[in-house]
């Protein structure tokens, strides 16, 4: 159960952050400005590309990694195509992550390294590969980590990670923080930026970062949840099990990272799909267990012993104005017509990279809502 008086309790919500994940949230847009800047002093303005690369390779442990490389995929995919490279070993642990470039990589590719960690040796391993093979390597990996030397051993780029001051209190930077996506995801917007695959200019860098900036404004802890739409989002998800249904190519990494979020951080179950394909892939889920009229309350259930069963909700994310080609309108047929209760995001007016750092920031913050008020629940 959600204790949504906890959400219109900045001082409670305070002492409930452990992990900084609330500021992490409200100073995504401080992390673009200070990740934009270190790519600039790493010479990334001063780059001489003589060409697009054919392909783009993204390697990286963790949730931000991950999400870091679908969101470039959608960005630049339609310029060249984009693959992550998905890591093996026993454990999900430094040393034991291994890399390995598909056999046709070469002297006309891009590998891209993204670590809030940097001693994992086997992305170290991955860059010298890449020099063998004479694929360009840039790396966006803490200041003087084991990576950032390999990565220069190699005679490849690294960006240093961008870090708060207050994130030293911490043992390690949480991939699934919202800092982390920013501070790995800016640097190599610039750079595709450069090589031309993708229009990411400091102006626009600066746009998002202001972006980023409103959007706290509106969904910072002292906001009120009925004019506070993480907050909202986070209360309509109690109980749930959200079906987060996204239309547009850059809400789908939106949604994707949304649902990764709420599994890392709160504890919480998700589904996601993109649009009309969801229509049919979640539809049975309206009408079976998770439905809103499945198996209703039975009057002598023990309420304090028995935890609530999860019911569907569907949470649509678009990145696409109202009008045009759309499913939304079907979308909310089939929700409303099993009686599945809908919370829609659409960002306002802006380029591409401001509406999805719009959705980025919402779902980021009402993730975090969750989380806080899951460790509230079951202290530590």
């Amino acid at each position: 159960m959600l204790d949504e008086s906890l959400l219109d309790a900045p001082e409670a919500l305070a002492r409930a952050d452990r992990r900084g994940l609330l500021r992490g949230a409200a100073e995504a847009g401080a992390r673009v400005r200070t990740a934009a800047r270190h790519a600039e002093e790493a010479g990334i303005a001063r780059l001489s590309p003589e060409g697009r690369p054919r392909a783009v390779l993204v390697a990286g442990p963790g949730t931000a990694a991950l999400g870091v490389a679908d969101l470039v995929g959608a960005l630049a995919g339609a310029s060249a195509p984009v693959i992550p490279l998905r890591p093996t070993g026993v454990a999900h642990a430094a040393g034991a992550l291994r890399w390995a470039l598909p056999g046709w990589a070469g002297s006309l590719d891009l590998l891209l390294l993204t670590t809030t960690d940097g001693s994992e040796p086997g992305l170290s391993l991955l860059a010298e590969q890449a020099y063998r093979r004479g694929c360009t390597v840039v790396a966006v990996s803490p200041r003087r980590s084991p990576l950032a030397e390999a990565v220069d051993g190699v005679h490849g780029l690294v960006v240093p990670l961008a870090t708060a001051p207050y994130e030293e209190a911490y043992e390690e930077i949480q991939a699934a923080a919202p800092g982390a996506l920013w501070a790995l995801f800016t640097p190599l917007l610039a750079l595709l930026d450069r090589v031309g695959l993708l229009d990411a200019t400091p102006e626009t860098l600066a746009k998002v970062a202001d972006r980023l900036d409103r959007t706290a404004e509106r969904c910072g802890p002292a906001i009120a949840t009925y004019s506070n739409p993480a907050k909202t989002l986070a209360a309509d998800l109690a109980d749930s099990l959200p079906l987060i249904w996204t239309e547009g190519a850059g809400a789908a990494p939106a949604g994707r990272r949304f649902a990764a979020v709420l599994a890392e951080l709160a504890g919480r179950p998700a589904l996601v799909a993109e649009l009309p394909e969801a229509l049919p892939a979640h539809g049975e889920l309206l009408v079976g267990d998770f439905a809103a009229g499945a198996d209703p309350d039975d009057f002598f259930r023990d309420r304090v012993d028995e935890p609530q069963a999860l019911r569907a909700r569907v949470v649509l994310l678009r990145d696409r104005p109202a009008g045009g080609l759309t499913a939304a309108p079907a979308a909310r047929e089939l929700a409303l017509s099993h009686d599945t209760p809908i919370s829609e995001l659409e960002p306002e007016d802006g380029s591409e990279l401001e509406s999805i750092a719009e959705l980025l920031a919402i779902t980021d913050f009402a993730a975090v809502y969750l989380a806080l008020a899951a460790s509230r629940n079951h202290p530590a």
